[in-house]
């Protein structure tokens, strides 16, 4: 049967078919920072925070995206934002991290002025399946440290893995990475899109969850 929309929808009859389940579109997360120097010590740890919650949430659906995002807002609620398109999918938490901090420092390189931001994002688009890594030939490409096939992000990937399958036995504070890891709890007040839709909630780091613990201390990744 052919739609004539206006005709149809004035009747208030739509024949198109509804669709109930959309693919994912994007995984990001933000944290509101207060007032903060936008300084090194401050910008590393909460983008490796923000970068653990969405790549976690990536490889749980094996997925990669392509273009990473930023968002850095200022204490005058002017808020920038800034992207680059990889030529491959990433899903490796360290690698996110560095894309970002490179991305966020580019941010305020045009805008020396803002030496206060208040809060940081980021966020992952243009998403497909990504159930393995193709592996790369060392080619030694300027971009290589952005390949997740190369040895470094190979070794990366196999880390997130191993972490990922800790925290599904022993719960997500049972591992962390590097200064991330070893920020007091709770200093990062994140919201996190989770998939399939870009629907924010709290950080499950920061809510009461009953885990078994590995021993007395919790483990700790550097991010090389």
């Amino acid at each position: 049967m052919r739609f004539d929309g206006k005709s149809h929808l004035a009747w208030n009859r739509d024949p198109r078919q509804i669709r109930t389940h959309h693919r994912a579109r994007s995984a990001g997360a933000q944290s509101a920072l207060g007032r903060k120097p936008a300084v090194g010590r401050v910008i590393k740890p909460t983008l490796l925070h923000l970068a653990d919650r969405v790549a976690t949430r990536l490889r749980a659906k094996s997925l990669g995206g392509s273009t990473v995002t930023v968002r850095v807002r200022f204490t005058d609620l002017r808020a920038v934002t800034r992207s680059v398109t990889l030529d491959v999918p990433i899903s490796a938490t360290v690698m996110l991290a560095e894309i970002g901090e490179e991305l966020v420092r580019a941010a305020l390189a045009d805008h020396p002025g803002e030496r206060t931001i208040t809060l940081l994002a980021i966020s992952v688009s243009h998403l497909r399946s990504q159930p393995e890594i193709q592996l790369d030939l060392p080619l030694g490409l300027p971009d290589e440290k952005r390949r997740p096939g190369a040895s470094r992000g190979i070794a990366r990937w196999t880390a997130d893995r191993a972490v990922d399958a800790i925290r599904e036995r022993f719960g997500w504070a049972a591992v962390g990475y590097g200064s991330a890891a070893l920020e007091i709890p709770g200093r990062f007040p994140t919201r996190s899109g989770s998939l399939p839709r870009k629907i924010y909630d709290r950080d499950p780091g920061r809510r009461p969850h009953s885990h078994r613990h590995l021993g007395d201390k919790n483990l700790t990744l550097g991010t090389q």
